[in-house]
């Protein structure tokens, strides 16, 4: 089974990369469907459920996965529950045994006995802007500098989570096997390059 995980800097065009080598190496994907089943599993609202998880409202909490929810009487509160079953829902994408691609939710980390092939994927400020700018839902008014701020937040955000969940810090170079800048790059011409890449890396560890 070969599992490749992509973390991913906001804006940088990860989520696209990612559904490009799924399609390219002819395997499984997974992004908002992992929202989708966590919100079907707990009964709450899917748009509730990205908030509560992507917004990280859970983190005043100590988490540690090492221990186990009778460990910790606190974590009954919604947020953390949401990961943890979060956490349930990635585990059970990898014992299906197939072939897949999974986009964020530190999949590297909670998936590490399966050895994934794991993606950084970050781009400059500029970069990350106007990829932003071009997807922005009709209506969004911010500007330029209004919209760095936001990715800023957004990836300290994700940052903090890393850091909680593995002690890691988050884009540090040694714990992804790949990082790729996509600074300049369309990700249609980079995909094919970097699923050759993937697939020569687990070539090397068959």
């Amino acid at each position: 089974m070969k599992i490749i995980t992509i973390s991913r800097e906001f804006g940088s065009g990860g989520r696209e990369l990612g559904k490009r080598l799924a399609d390219i190496l002819g395997c499984d994907y997974y992004d908002s469907e992992i929202i989708y089943s966590v919100a079907q599993k707990s009964g709450y609202d899917k748009h509730y459920v990205e908030n509560m998880l992507d917004n990280h409202g859970w983190q005043k909490f100590p988490v540690t996965f090492g221990g186990t929810i009778s460990s910790y009487p606190y974590l009954q509160s919604i947020g953390v529950e949401l990961l943890l079953e979060q956490k349930k829902v990635i585990e059970d994408i990898a014992a299906l045994g197939k072939d897949c691609v999974i986009v964020g939710r530190n999949a590297d980390v909670l998936l590490s006995e399966y050895n994934p092939f794991s993606i950084f994927v970050c781009a400059e400020t500029d970069s990350k802007v106007k990829r932003c700018r071009e997807r922005a839902p009709e209506g969004e008014e911010l500007s330029d500098r209004e919209l760095a701020k936001k990715l800023r937040q957004i990836d300290k955000r994700r940052a903090q989570t890393r850091a909680i969940l593995s002690g890691s810090e988050w884009g540090q170079r040694d714990v992804y096997h790949l990082t790729v800048n996509t600074t300049g790059w369309d990700i249609r011409e980079l995909a094919p390059a970097v699923a050759e890449f993937a697939a020569r890396w687990f070539g090397r560890t068959e």
